[in-house]
């Protein structure tokens, strides 16, 4: 559309095409923008997942380490006692490194000092708690936190954190150590 008069030749875009064309720009740039920052934080997600899985599979590892103080009945083991939850003070420190004489209790409780203080430092506001549990998901697919403890079930490891208020609170990672382990 010119709306020049019919002898001249009229050339170039009207304002309201300029806008126009700028309005679809915007809108693309804005769509990039959103899925760039969707993108980010499935990628923080994916990360913290990575790492909580590292931290209860080490943990585990440290379990099957110490097969004296998992073959203990689940009253005295000190694994299976482990809950620990957010602003939870921390286990009491030990040092079994070196020429240290330590019994399989106490280096439980350093195992278990240990991964409390990674799991304050790496996820703040985070759950860790290791149970026995066959308890399997519920209808929407979460994990509970409540544990069976019935005997022969599964020693598990469960850690979950929240990154907002409206998630629900369920761990994010299980492992288990086998069925039944002592």
């Amino acid at each position: 559309m010119c709306g020049c008069r019919a002898r001249r030749t009229c050339a170039g875009f009207t304002l309201v095409e300029v806008l126009v064309a700028l309005f679809v720009v915007a809108l693309g740039v804005a769509g990039a923008a959103s899925v760039q920052a969707l993108a980010v934080r499935a990628a923080g997600e994916a990360a913290r997942l990575s790492d909580g899985t590292q931290l209860a599979a080490s943990l585990a590892q440290r379990m099957r380490a110490n097969p004296a103080a998992m073959a203990l009945p689940d009253g005295a083991n000190p694994y299976l006692a482990f809950d620990i939850e957010p602003g939870a003070a921390l286990p009491a420190a030990l040092s079994c490194y070196g020429g240290a004489d330590c019994t399989p209790a106490q280096i439980a409780q350093l195992d278990l000092f240990e991964t409390a203080a990674a799991l304050a430092g790496r996820f703040p506001g985070a759950r860790l708690r290791v149970c026995r549990d066959d308890r399997p998901p519920d209808a929407a697919g979460l994990l509970a936190w409540s544990c069976t403890g019935a005997p022969g079930a599964p020693v598990v490891v469960k850690l979950g954190w929240r990154v907002d208020a409206s998630e629900a609170d369920a761990p994010a990672v299980f492992l288990a150590l086998g069925a039944g382990a002592p």
